[in-house]
């Protein structure tokens, strides 16, 4: 099994009866959903925004992010599910990206705010730190599944993966980077770096308009998967190269370098530019 600084992971599944499995995975899921739930309601309220709004909301997200997620990484496996289709709807078999994710579930917020008459930006920058938040907490269903490790290590907090689920090239290898720990532990950062700007500029000690938590969520995540993803041994590789990407950027850097560049010109948009605030209660007038 797999284990980490001594604690070994008993395995994806919390407990089974009959044909009722609950997976750690899920369970962590759903524990990221609540506690983004609190978290984000009480950062509309700080803002002035309806806290309803961000109740409403969030199962529309996570419903958008789960399909974006999946379909995004149907898309760039497609030689895996081409002679399978009704497999690419199998997600419970595994197989979902955050990139996706976080198309899907942005999406989803930019269609919400049509329809409720909201502005996008302001509400999306109460839900940034909450999605740090959850995939800080999300990321340890890896830890439970043994798997999104990294190459092979001995540094002392390396991680002890079965044999089962190691590459065939590196099946001799016992001991691999944790590299969900690592995302783990930058989104933690990220979120903790979110909320001290939040208040800061709540209370008026730097100028934040609506947007910049969203571009810096951006640029701060983005910058971290970018070095983490070069360790992971499961990448999904752009058209044209083989399984382990050599030769060429991994999907999830490529995908990190534009959203780094696109906080960069949102930063430069509000901030360089000089754009008013907006009204803080962002409803459309």
């Amino acid at each position: 099994m797999t284990s980490f600084f001594g604690f070994i992971s008993p395995g994806p599944l919390v407990f089974q009866l009959g044909p009722f499995a609950l997976r750690w995975y899920g369970l962590l899921i759903a524990l990221a959903v609540l506690v983004g739930l609190g978290m984000a309601t009480r950062l509309a309220r700080a803002r002035g925004l309806d806290p309803a709004l961000v109740g409403d909301l969030l199962p529309l997200m996570v419903l958008g992010a789960v399909i974006g997620a999946r379909l995004y990484y149907v898309v760039l496996e497609w030689r895996q599910y081409s002679a399978d289709w009704l497999g690419a709807l199998a997600i419970w078999r595994g197989g979902i990206a955050i990139h996706g994710a976080l198309l899907g579930g942005t999406l989803t917020v930019l269609l919400y705010c049509r329809w409720r008459r909201q502005r996008f930006w302001p509400l999306l920058d109460v839900l940034v730190p909450a999605v740090a938040l959850g995939q800080a907490i999300g990321r340890w269903g890896n830890f439970f599944n043994s798997e999104a490790f990294g190459l092979p290590t001995n540094l002392p907090w390396k991680l002890t993966i079965p044999a089962a689920n190691r590459p065939p090239e590196f099946y001799d290898a016992l001991y691999f980077h944790p590299t969900f720990l690592y995302e783990s532990l930058w989104n933690l950062g990220v979120c903790a770096l979110l909320l001290l700007l939040f208040r800061a500029g709540l209370r008026g000690r730097i100028r934040l308009p609506a947007g910049a938590l969203s571009c810096v969520y951006l640029m701060a995540y983005s910058s971290g998967r970018v070095w983490i993803e070069a360790l992971r041994l499961d990448p999904l590789c752009l058209a044209g190269l083989p399984p382990d990407c050599s030769g060429g950027l991994r999907m999830a850097q490529l995908m990190s370098l534009l959203l780094i560049g696109l906080g960069a010109c949102g930063m430069w948009w509000l901030y360089g530019r000089r754009q008013p605030l907006p009204d803080p209660s962002g409803v459309l007038r």
